[in-house]
């Protein structure tokens, strides 16, 4: 008897050894685990299912030694709340819970919040804003200081509409055709058309009823919209928005606003609505063009039997969505430079159509299948936190 327990205790102290040794030497001494270092990244959204996809995530392992953490956050909060973990409920529980019930409060700076690596925004606007120095006044939090950043992944602001439509609008002057790719080469006229109040019939669509309209997302309250309405200011100011100009162009811009009508909060929601009601139900939407290529990704078959009736417009000039990467620790900066990869790249356009450099990037872009131009040069520079933030008060109490 006294053998078999000997030989028990031998086996249990063996074992917690073994464990004890497996989680010491798989730590790196920066709170990694098997040789890989942890990063974390707050993280505005558009771009979960890329961060999120295998493929990117055992390159991040395999080639990099980085293990990614990518905690969701809404942009403006990331300037509002102290940009810790906590925040958003994770991290230290007992930190977490004081900050969610307001009796304590904690900052970057604290002992025992969990910071980051990263700041990963889905604006260029929140990107550069979190740049400067806090605006005490306004209850802005601390903020971390950026090492160094730039945009990562982009994808220009695109009008869905179809074909019948399309070819109203050429006969009109408002939409061109090059090399098999459309672009809304009039965007003035196309916003006065729909000033004016022109109905469907007037450009030749007698099954469509009402007046023209592009569906969007709310400016006031969606990211996506905001960048659109950002779009037609700076066209309306003939591409430099200043301090005279844009309170001549304000009013228009809340006249074409009231007309729009209901809008959708989620770009996803208003491009499955086109894609399910389709011309009767919605002509024109606004979205991003990484959404079709998504779409085709996902749901080959169903992208076959509407293909040859979706038109892509581009308005010229468009204006990008960028996703802006700021790092603020030396781990941040690995995975940044990791973004870089090639691998990495084509994934990211060709399942979630995100593209990557300034015109956005080298792609076989017929593989698609429709009309999508390989490069994109004719752009708008985003506007500025200001500027955004005067033309949304003015949408919502402007006269």
């Amino acid at each position: 008897m006294k053998s078999k327990k000997i030989i028990g205790i031998v086996i249990f102290v063996v074992l917690v050894l073994a464990i004890i040794g497996i989680k010491f030497f798989g730590l790196n001494g920066e709170g990694s685990v098997n040789g890989l270092t942890t990063v974390y990244v707050a993280t505005g959204g558009g771009k979960e299912d890329f961060l999120a996809d295998e493929d990117v995530i055992k390159i991040l392992r395999k080639k990099y030694k980085l293990n990614v953490v990518f905690d969701n956050w809404s942009n403006g909060k990331t300037v509002q709340l102290p940009l810790i973990r906590e925040s958003v409920g994770l991290g230290n529980s007992d930190i977490a819970n004081a900050l969610s019930s307001g009796s304590s409060s904690y900052t970057i700076h604290s002992d025992g919040v969990s910071t980051y690596d990263a700041l990963f925004t889905s604006d260029q606007r929140f990107y550069d804003y979190y740049k400067l120095y806090p605006d005490k006044e306004k209850g802005e939090a601390d903020r971390y200081s950026v090492k160094g950043g730039n945009l990562t992944l982009n994808t220009p602001i695109v009008i869905y509409s179809w074909k019948e439509v399309v070819d109203a609008l050429m006969n009109e002057g408002i939409v061109t055709e090059t090399d098999g790719v459309y672009y809304i080469s009039d965007m003035t006229k196309l916003m006065n058309y729909i000033l004016e109040g022109k109905k469907w019939s007037d450009i030749g669509i007698n099954g469509l009823y009402g007046n023209l309209n592009i569906a969007s997302t709310d400016p006031v309250t969606s990211s996506p919209g905001a960048t659109y309405y950002g779009l037609l200011l700076s066209v309306l100011s003939e591409g430099q928005v200043t301090v005279d100009n844009i309170n001549d162009n304000l009013p228009k811009l809340k006249q074409f606003y009231i007309k729009s009508g209901y809008m959708n909060n989620t770009p996803a929601d208003l491009f499955d609505r086109y894609l399910k009601v389709g011309m009767g139900g919605q002509p024109m939407i606004v979205d991003y063009e990484k959404s079709i290529i998504d779409f085709a990704n996902s749901s080959p078959d169903d992208f076959e039997t509407v293909k040859d009736q979706i038109r892509i417009l581009y308005p010229s000039p468009t204006i990008w969505n960028s996703h802006c990467f700021a790092y603020f620790t030396d781990n941040g900066e690995k995975l940044y430079k990791a973004f870089d990869d090639k691998e990495i790249q084509q994934i990211a356009w060709e399942r979630y159509g995100f593209r990557t450099g300034i015109t956005g990037g080298e792609y076989d872009v017929s593989s698609i299948g429709i009309g999508v131009p390989q490069t994109i040069t004719s752009t708008v520079s985003s506007l500025k936190m200001d500027t955004y933030n005067e033309l949304i008060e003015y949408l919502k109490n402007g006269e």
